[in-house]
């Protein structure tokens, strides 16, 4: 099930870093089991849809994971499907998220879970993100793993029962809240939580809620019938797949205040270890200032992205021209912008191709690349140093066929097999024998001279374009096979 083929990449020694939230700086990558990192990933709530914000997360960890792969590990990874126990907000308050995605459709939340599950695996997949070697457990499938630990963290002592179920006691954990920092957790998750009827402090937290009347979900456990806290699944299908000490635990950083430090807090409690040595976070996607989610009714799907005609690998480089740790703001011309940048990348690559006649030798720019994201996925100054390579008429075609493979392995761009280009393009940008082409059936038709005016039509529709006749004049459209003319 695991990963084991290597992308192709030039030998590099430079050393990862990522940035971790534990300790607050950028921390040299040193795995666990030397040549293998295990890796959990935060997944979707399946009640509905998920927006573009939540895709960014599974682009995060992707580009994590493909950063290893190409340094030679050997990737373990885990992305959780929450199909029960997920209230809406971060306490123990609220809405069941599954029972309000049931009830609005009409359907039972298992079938809410299959539809919504699926349509996230169709999404990350047609983001370039390979399904196949990632682990997708779901909640409802690890309820007995879930009962298991909490009956260990109360036999610790670090539980308690009261009249709505079993909750983890914060205050005999002296560090409770060090990833971010307490201050952090009480400003921003204290201001979510309240002291609910069965709860002591603040911040404890549910670890087994009894079940209340309406609940679609219910199990028997020894505390009664009910269904697990939302915090508790991950613990305990980490332990389960992965095991007590995982190497690298992702997530949002809406996930930091509240629901990663109580997976630390239960996790640590029940198995005496460490949960995870690197936790690593992205940053927001926001709209006009304001973060997406569902409650503000300003999500966008990536459906609604393909939607107007942009390819769905345009969404994965827009993210990639900012830092993951940097709240990105999402615009319609930003994501068209993104969608003609990566088009002319696609032209770019399907030329160095066609000139290296796919053969493709190590250098000293394609080192540079993989240093680059190797420093805490440092991905616009790696797409910089990629568009400065394919625009160096000093550098061979074999070695900007280098640097392409060494780029695509981590961007996952489909660089070295890009699709068919559609649209026209900008003049500048195509081969200078094209550009030539235009110019003489320009001054062709200016002339009133149709017959060669036609003829050139049909020299460029052999070399594999489209020919329009625009407002300005000659229009193109170049499709794959333009690129591969001898």
């Amino acid at each position: 099930m695991w990963p084991f083929k290597k992308p192709v990449v030039p030998p590099s020694a430079a050393p990862i870093f990522f940035t971790n939230t534990l300790t607050g700086k950028k921390d040299l990558f040193v795995s666990l089991k030397p040549g293998v990192a295990s890796m959990y990933s935060c997944g979707p709530t399946v009640y509905g849809p998920q927006h573009i914000g939540n895709l960014r997360a599974a682009l995060f960890a992707d580009t994590i994971a493909r950063v290893l792969l190409a340094a030679d590990f050997h990737v373990r990874r885990v992305i959780n499907i929450t199909d029960v126990g997920h209230l809406v907000g971060d306490g123990d308050e609220g809405e069941d998220k599954m029972k309000v995605g049931a009830e609005r459709e009409q359907v039972s939340p298992a079938e809410i879970a299959n539809r919504y599950t699926k349509q996230y695996l169709t999404d990350i997949k047609s983001l370039n993100i390979d399904t196949n070697h990632i682990l997708f457990p779901r909640a409802s499938e690890y309820i007995q793993e879930q009962i298991a630990m909490i009956e260990s963290i109360e036999e610790k002592g670090y539980a308690y029962q009261a009249s709505d179920g079993v909750y983890f006691d914060t205050a005999k954990l002296p560090d409770y809240g060090k990833l971010g920092g307490i201050a952090q957790v009480k400003l921003m998750g204290g201001a979510r939580i309240k002291v609910g009827a069965g709860k002591r402090n603040l911040h404890d937290f549910a670890l087994w809620r009894k079940a209340k009347p309406g609940d679609l979900q219910q199990w028997p456990s020894p505390w009664g019938s009910g269904n697990p806290g939302w915090h508790i699944e991950c613990s305990a299908m980490i332990r389960a797949i992965l095991g007590r000490e995982i190497d690298i635990h992702t997530g949002g950083m809406d996930h930091i205040p509240v629901h990663h430090n109580n997976e630390i807090a239960q996790s640590e409690v029940a198995t005496g270890r460490p949960l995870a040595r690197y936790w690593l976070h992205e940053a927001f996607i926001t709209i006009e200032g304001e973060k997406i989610s569902k409650s503000l009714g300003n999500e966008i799907l990536l459906s609604d992205i393909t939607a107007r005609g942009f390819h769905p690998l345009s969404l994965r480089y827009f993210y990639y021209q900012a830092s993951f740790r940097t709240p990105v703001s999402f615009s319609w011309e930003a994501i068209a912008a993104a969608h003609e940048a990566l088009q002319r990348l696609w032209r770019l690559s399907c030329e160095v191709m066609d000139e290296a006649k796919e053969k493709s030798t190590d250098s000293e720019a394609a080192r540079r690349m993989v240093a680059v994201v190797r420093d805490d996925l440092a991905t616009p100054a790696a797409l910089a140093l990629l568009w400065e390579t394919l625009r160096d008429e000093e550098m061979s075609a074999a070695e900007k066929l280098g640097v392409l493979t060494a780029a695509d392995a981590i961007f996952g761009l489909a660089l070295v097999n890009p699709p068919e280009v559609e649209g026209p393009v900008a003049t500048e940008d195509l081969p200078q024998e094209v550009q030539v082409l235009i110019l003489r059936r320009d001054e062709a038709r200016q002339a009133k001279e149709y017959k060669l005016s036609d003829e050139i039509r049909e020299e460029l529709e052999y070399r594999g374009y489209r020919v329009d006749d625009g407002p300005s004049g000659t229009v193109v459209t170049p499709s794959r096979a333009s690129y591969n003319r001898e």
